[in-house]
Parts: structure tokens; sequence; C-alpha cells
């Protein structure tokens, strides 16, 4: 099922036993398009600071009760090292909270259905510390696992309003995403084009982005502006069904990646 972030933003979070604050934030690894932590904030519990929760932890949204399972435990939440501000984020520190929790970073596991984001678990009470072994002797990692070791964290928040502009001029700007609870991929973005067709929203994949700008805020698709306008339209009161999906991937010409 596809969520929109911006409905997750506030979500209580439950642990294993109790409240552990609500969600201020999704971070996501620019190279793969996917959640790697949910910012928690935790009010006056541990004196509002924010804590990371890797997004392996994560359980099914409850919308009716806004709420959102983690399978970690208070004291597990609480002992987690601290972070000063949600980005910069250095690999360092994530590689500390991953070790806190017992899980292989993500950048060494994929998180994908039945692999860390499908079914890993984390045991209240967990103490034990990851230990990564080097590789052998002369070897050499391989070149995806280098880009995600290179990849920089990105605050979903943060990245709404980013400008969208089509192959042939801009389009509107970046509204919301939906991510996939299936792993926590990003699906789509939601772009406004309010001031190119009034009142009208429309979804574009990652995949169908040619270059982000992150300094300028602005994301360049492989997309032409008649082929956005003509698009299925992105009504946001409705769930995005395998039709709707199958309908706005054939126009671009675009497989499916639930085919993949």
């Amino acid at each position: 099922m596809l969520w929109r972030c911006s409905e997750l933003s506030g979500y209580e979070i439950a642990a294993t036993d109790g409240t552990v604050g609500s969600i201020d934030d999704l971070l996501f690894d620019e190279v793969r398009w996917t959640l790697r932590w949910a910012v928690a904030d935790t009010g006056g519990w541990l004196s509002g600071r924010k804590v990371l929760l890797p997004a392996s932890a994560l359980g099914r949204p409850d919308a009716g009760a806004r709420r959102l399972p983690v399978t970690l435990s208070r004291a597990q939440v609480e002992a987690s090292p601290p972070v000063e501000s949600d980005l910069p984020v250095s690999r360092q520190v994530e590689t500390d909270i991953f070790a806190h929790y017992g899980a292989p970073p993500y950048w060494e596991s994929d998180l994908s259905p039945g692999g860390l984001g499908g079914g890993f678990l984390f045991p209240p009470g967990t103490t034990e510390r990851l230990v990564i072994e080097p590789g052998a002797a002369g070897s050499e990692p391989d070149a995806e696992t280098a880009r995600m070791a290179d990849a920089d964290l990105r605050s979903v928040r943060d990245t709404v309003g980013y400008a969208i502009a089509a192959q042939d001029g801009r389009i509107g700007h970046v509204e919301d995403f939906l991510v996939d609870e299936a792993g926590w991929p990003l699906r789509y973005m939601v772009v406004d084009t309010r001031h190119w067709l009034p009142g009208r929203k429309v979804l574009v994949a990652p995949q169908w982005i040619r270059d982000i700008d992150w300094a300028a805020r602005r994301v360049t698709v492989e997309l032409s502006g008649d082929a956005v306008r003509a698009s299925p339209e992105y009504d946001s009161r409705a769930p995005v069904g395998r039709s709707y999906e199958a309908t706005l991937h054939g126009h671009y010409g675009r497989k499916g990646y639930w085919g993949a």
C-alpha cells in the first residue's frame, strides 16, 4: 500500500511497550530513493530530543489511530545514540545507531520485500552489537556498495517545494511523496501544477528523473510538458490502485516496478 508522507507526519510512534513520540520527518537516500530513517520527536519523554528509528523497524501504519508501530522497546529508543540535528547525519552516526540496534546497515543489506525491509525485526531488549568483518585482503567493494556508501540522506520535509522541470520547461513543484510500506521505497513524487495546469496534480516516479540540483532545489524529469499535461490526474482523496499505476506507466511507456 502507498502512503502519503505528509499523512504520516505527526503519527504517534508505538513501541512494543508504549509510545515514544511522533513522526517529525522521514529521511531517504538519494541513490535508491528509499526511506532509511524516521525522525522521532520524543516530546517531553526524552527532554524533547529527536532520535532516528531505522526504516526496517517500522510496521504498518494505522490510519484510523494515526499510529505507526515499531519493533523497538522504549528502552532501546531511550538508549539510542543522540542526534544533534536531522541533517546532515554522518555515516559514522548511522553506523553507531545500527550497531546499537544490532542490525546491519542498509548500505550492506538491500531494503526490499523479503530482505531487511521485508521482515527484519529488532527484538525488544536486544543488546548485541553488530560486528562488521573487514573484507578479504585486496578486495574492493562493488560499484553499488560504493555508491551507497557515498549516498547522502535527504529530508522528505525539506524536499517538498522543489521545482519540477520537464524537458521543455517548468511544470510545477513537489507537494508530497508516496511511499510503499513494502520496503519503504518512495514510489512517486506528487507534483502540484497549479501555476501551469490550475488545480491539477500528477505523479512522477523517481526513475523518470534526469537530474537533481540539490543546491538550486530543482528536479528535471525525462518527460515532455505535453506528456505531463496529458497524464492521468492524481486525486489525493483516493488510494492509488494498481489499475491507476498501470495506466500512468503505460501513458509514459514505462515498465511498472511491480513487474520487475
